[in-house]
């Protein structure tokens, strides 16, 4: 795995991007995170790690505009956890629970795609053969009742009765 990418913070607050060489914004360190691009974003001052402070900082603009994630009340919640004995595993159980929707998620977009890749008509032939073997054995079930087959062993569905040997009744 390949190092991950550098963006140095200035004290202007402006991020740069060390292998473009070029300023960008937190929209391209977004795009990063989206890419899922290794990177860490440090202050040019100190070397200080602070690419969670970055990620905070995009998920309070993202919270801002359009529909949130986050209500108030799940807000006030986290917040009630941080020095709380249980804030280690909030985090944890936070994490866990985020990978199994992601697992879940993705799970869901397979199926979609595998039905969505058939073809039309394909699909709707194979649903027409399992509507009409599902009728016929209705039909078959019924007919044997009224035929006072009750009493006799039932064919199964797939058995199509001979018939010769319904000629001779």
């Amino acid at each position: 795995m390949s190092e991950p990418r550098i963006i140095k913070k200035y004290p202007n607050r402006r991020l740069y991007d060390t292998v473009i060489s070029s300023y960008i914004t937190l929209g391209d360190v977004q795009r990063l995170v989206i890419e899922r691009t290794p990177f860490r974003v440090v202050d040019a001052r100190s070397n200080a790690d602070i690419t969670r402070s970055i990620l905070l900082q995009i998920i309070s603009e993202q919270e801002e505009r359009g529909n949130p994630i986050f209500t108030t009340e799940v807000l006030a919640h986290i917040i009630r956890f941080y020095g709380d004995t249980l804030q280690g595993m909030m985090g944890n159980y936070l994490e866990k629970s985020l990978q199994a929707f992601i697992d879940q998620q993705q799970l869901v977009r397979e199926q979609m795609r595998n039905f969505m890749g058939k073809n039309p008509l394909t699909m709707m032939s194979e649903l027409a053969e399992r509507n009409l073997a599902l009728w016929q054995s209705m039909l078959d079930e019924r007919l044997f009742k009224l035929s006072g087959g009750e009493n006799q062993e039932k064919p199964k569905p797939q058995d199509k009765p001979d018939t010769a040997e319904n000629d001779k009744t």
